[in-house]
Formats: C-alpha cells, sequence, structure tokens
C-alpha cells in the first residue's frame, strides 16, 4: 500500500492511495502516522480496508510527509562508492552514522529553505527505511520483519556547515525543511527488490543524480542489523541510507543551489518530489 498525508501543515490527514490512483481518507481508521501508530499491527490492519468506502481527497491537496515526528532520524553517509570517489572520501569499513534534526523534516513538494548565512547548499536523493517493530540487536535475515515501508528523503545538506565548521556532520543536515520526506510511505509488499531500485534526482531539468541501490557499500539488511547493536530502534524511525554521486560538491567547479531552483528526485514504486528553492 501507498499511504500518505494530506492538508496544510500541522493539519494532515492520514491517507492512502486506492488501485485507481485515487487519495482516500483514512482518518476515520487511524489518527495519524506517528509512532504511536506507526507499527506493523497498525498498517497490516488497515490492508484489510475496503478503500472504495471511505472518502475521496482531491489531488489538488498540498500532501505533507508522510510520517510524522519520528523518535528518531539516522543517516548513513557515503555509502555509494561513487559519492565517496566525487567527494575524495574512500569508501568506509563501516557504516558512517550521523543523525538529523527531526525538525527538518518537511512534505515533498514543500520549498527548501536556504538558511540565513548559508552558501553551500546541496541535494542528495535517498532511499529511506521507516521501522515498523521494535528492533534490538538483530540478525540480517530479521530486518524484514522490523521493516515497515520504504520513502524517498530529500538528505539536503549545507556543505560549509557540514565540513567546515568542524565537528559533527548534523549541523549541515537538520535545518527547518532539510529533510524533505515522502511523498509515500510504501509497504514492503509493493517492491518487487528493494536491492535494484533506480534513484534520479534533477535540478532546472538537468540530470545530476542517477543512481541504483545495488550499488550502495552496504544494504538495507545489513544497515539495519548494524544499527540495532549500537541503539534500538522503535516504530516510526526514519533511516535515510545514502546518496549516489551527482552532489553539487563533487562537480568541478562546485554547483550549489540557488533561489528559484527547482528540484526533483524521483525512485522506482516511491513516486516522486518537486521542491523549489527560496530565501528565508
Amino acid at each position: 500500500m501507498k499511504f500518505l498525508r494530506i492538508g496544510v501543515k500541522g493539519k494532515e490527514k492520514p491517507a492512502v492511495l486506492d488501485k485507481d490512483g485515487k487519495i482516500r481518507d483514512l482518518s476515520s481508521k487511524i489518527k495519524d502516522f506517528n509512532p504511536e501508530f506507526l507499527n506493523n499491527l497498525s498498517i497490516n490492519n488497515l490492508k484489510n480496508l475496503n478503500l472504495a468506502d471511505l472518502p475521496e481527497i482531491s489531488k489538488s491537496e498540498r500532501v505533507g510527509a508522510c510520517i510524522v515526528k519520528p523518535g528518531k532520524f539516522v543517516a548513513i553517509g557515503l555509502n555509494y562508492s561513487d559519492h565517496a570517489k566525487e567527494t575524495g572520501a574512500k569508501p568506509p569499513a563501516e557504516p558512517i552514522v550521523f543523525m538529523k534534526a527531526t525538525s527538518s523534516i518537511s512534505g515533498p513538494n514543500d520549498d527548501i529553505e536556504i538558511p540565513k548565512h548559508s552558501s553551500k547548499l546541496d541535494w542528495e536523493v535517498e532511499l529511506a527505511v521507516v521501522i515498523g517493530k521494535e528492533t534490538k540487536n538483530i540478525s540480517e535475515k530479521e530486518v524484514s520483519d522490523h521493516i515497515l515501508g520504504y520513502c524517498i528523503v530529500n538528505d539536503v545538506s549545507e556543505r560549509e556547515w557540514q565540513l567546515e565548521k568542524s565537528g559533527q556532520w548534523v549541523k549541515g543536515k537538520s535545518a527547518d525543511t532539510f529533510g524533505p520526506t515522502g511523498p509515500y510511505l510504501v509497504t514492503q509488499d509493493e517492491i518487487p527488490d528493494i536491492n535494484n531500485l533506480n534513484l534520479i534526482l534533477e535540478v532546472n531539468g538537468k540530470t545530476m543524480q542517477s543512481g541504483n541501490t545495488k550499488n550502495m557499500i552496504f544494504n538495507v539488511n545489513f544497515l539495519i542489523s548494524y544499527l540495532s547493536k549500537f541503539m534500538s530502534l522503535q516504530p516510526g524511525d526514519l533511516i535515510t541510507t545514502g546518496t549516489p554521486a551527482g552532489v553539487g560538491m563533487g562537480m568541478k567547479p562546485q554547483v550549489f543551489l540557488k533561489s528559484g531552483d527547482n528540484i526533483k528526485l524521483s525512485i522506482d514504486f516511491l513516486g516522486e518530489q518537486n521542491s523549489k528553492v527560496v530565501i528565508k
């Protein structure tokens, strides 16, 4: 199933896409896609609904982030060898783990704001995982039972803050609107092979990133098992898994986002994002 959240910011309603592509209102069946309801049991119950009985929502309404208020927003760095190479870094021997502030999460088509004093704003199309079950010290074979679904994340990054301000990457990854998420939370049964998905990102109609999840250094099952050895993961936690080559900082000369730029992201089976860059 493809779940989403519809409405003005802060007042979104949970919804689902039916087999005909119509958006159906789930607010009579579930309060929201937050940690209280983002678990395998709640989502499996929704699979038994007759979606045709639910009210239809206009496609003209705003699409919000497909989940809200996750307990954690975990990110993986340099997880594609071509991206590591373009940044001048060695492919990591173990996953590079950092955090993004949950307040960075925004809708898939919301404006991306250039913060005050920002000079090197960059893009990163990524496959993200939503956890559906308490997860602690699990094996790779157990991972599938702990995943609720997948979505698109744009890991927007301020490179000067990330790399030149010393300390951890979180400073360059966490400003408001730096985590466009969605449009859909897609359940596992909708995706034939999570290790063979095409990722595309365009800026002003020009393709900047074109990759495939088969080229991840560490695949999804390894990452979730690995993280679960260092921290427990709870239902609703969001883990974004790294980006392929083609980011602005890797170009010669470097290219960074400016006000008025339009960004389009897509991943097979997960939909697409369309954002405009604005000055805050």
